[in-house]
């Protein structure tokens, strides 16, 4: 008979709940001021005019107007341009 149970199985394959990242607007669409633009993890994208970066990396617009990606000094950048 064994003395001690079993450990540690259970506990080895705990799924994680998913975090939902990715961009989540194309490039040309209109969005409205405070919506999010993209969620990632460090600075895969860059804030361009227009938009900020939240706390966890998230970028998000400032203004009303249309999505814009591009690149500015080698670095991947997204902007709002005003209609």
């Amino acid at each position: 008979m064994a003395k001690k149970k079993q450990g540690g199985k259970t506990r080895q394959q705990t799924r994680t709940n998913p975090k939902m990242l990715g961009v989540k607007v194309s490039d040309g669409q209109s969005v409205p001021a405070g919506s999010i633009l993209m969620r990632q993890r460090g600075t895969k994208f860059h804030a361009g005019e227009g938009v900020k970066v939240g706390r966890d990396h998230s970028l998000f617009a400032l203004k009303t107007g249309t999505v814009k990606f591009g690149k500015k000094l080698g670095k991947k950048v997204i902007s709002i341009l005003t209609n």
